[in-house]
């Protein structure tokens, strides 16, 4: 594992989204058990710290945008500033959602109908962010995952009501058909790794690539499926697991997502106004983690066990010494560079 490229292309939204993700799926699954008696004010804790922190991170950016003009003329500051306001309006949607579903589970005074709305509203919009994001070449998961769930979203508004009176396994319908293309694609990937993996003719680290991704999809795809089924069953009375059983599966995909996140590239740089990736921004705060970055280990053979090939051995390091003589006599231009491998 490559450390460096590791943390090069960490995405920290996408990890601060699925870790509290985790904790908020862990602590509702207990509050649904009676295992806690919290308040769902209490329970949606994450999910509250993570649209703070979503907010925060968009008014800092705008305070930078608005404060430092140059800044616009950045590459392509102006698309990543208008994808962060996007981004933001949607979190904002999401953000009246979740109030108003909190709301309703503690005094349960609203229809469901009304509060689905925003997230309703949310998936319409999500349409057109995405078609924007592709025209611009930006990441749009959260939109994709939106959009093609509108379906789902109205499905268990109107069950939840019980405007409509199906079963959970019919009304999960929606869900079932994302999660079969899914399943088509981690097949694809499996496919792919293996015939990649007997070429001879990619590298080794495309190789294993291939076989991270293939892996990392069978782990989020797979479990995300059983917990749907066991949900769907539990919800209809097929069957009596605590709530907190079902949701391993889905804590499983969420602590895959944890981990893709260290890997994922993308991410917007206009977050806290920033202007960076998030490991050049880490090391330009904390300098001294650029030496802790660059420090490696060799393992080195004694000279005594091998003492008949002394004389070789002073010649050759004879010789490496005279190039190196020759390369220190000549002028050497020093750029300071931000970077893992190049230490301050």
């Amino acid at each position: 594992m490559n450390l460096k490229n590791l943390f090069q292309d960490f995405n920290p939204s996408k990890c601060l989204v699925f870790c509290c993700l985790l904790v908020f799926s862990l602590l509702f699954a207990l509050r649904l058990d009676n295992t806690i008696q919290w308040s769902y004010w209490v329970v949606f804790l994450p999910i509250w710290l993570w649209k703070l922190a979503v907010v925060c991170g968009s008014v800092v950016g705008s305070y930078v945008w608005w404060k430092h003009p140059h800044y616009r003329l950045e590459g392509d500051s102006y698309t990543q500033y208008k994808a962060m306001v996007m981004c933001t309006g949607l979190h904002l949607l999401l953000l009246m959602f979740d109030i108003l579903a909190c709301d309703n589970m503690e005094t349960n005074t609203h229809s469901w109908v009304l509060v689905f709305i925003p997230l309703i509203f949310m998936a319409i919009v999500s349409i057109g962010i995405c078609i924007w994001a592709v025209k611009n070449e930006r990441s749009f998961e959260m939109e994709l995952f939106c959009s093609v769930n509108i379906l789902q979203f109205i499905f268990l508004a109107l069950r939840l009501d019980e405007i409509i009176t199906w079963s959970w396994v019919i009304v999960f319908i929606p869900i079932w058909i994302v999660m079969c293309v899914a399943l088509i694609g981690v097949l694809y990937a499996i496919v792919l790794a293996i015939i990649l993996l007997k070429s001879p003719d990619i590298i080794p680290e495309q190789r294993r690539g291939n076989v991270s991704s293939a892996i990392g999809y069978s782990f989020l795809v797979v479990p995300l499926l059983v917990f749907e089924i066991l949900l769907a069953n539990r919800l209809d009375n097929t069957n009596s697991f605590q709530y907190i059983a079902i949701t391993v599966p889905l804590l499983l995909s969420l602590v895959t997502l944890v981990c893709l996140s260290f890997g994922s590239k993308g991410g917007n740089n206009w977050w806290f106004g920033i202007r960076k990736d998030f490991c050049q921004f880490l090391l330009g705060v904390c300098p001294c983690l650029q030496e802790y970055g660059n420090i490696s280990y060799s393992l080195q053979h004694n000279d005594t066990e091998s003492g008949a090939n002394t004389p070789e051995r002073e010649k050759v390091k004879g010789l490496s010494k005279l190039k190196k003589e020759a390369v220190e006599e000549q002028p050497k231009v020093v750029v300071p560079v931000l970077s893992i491998e190049t230490p301050d």
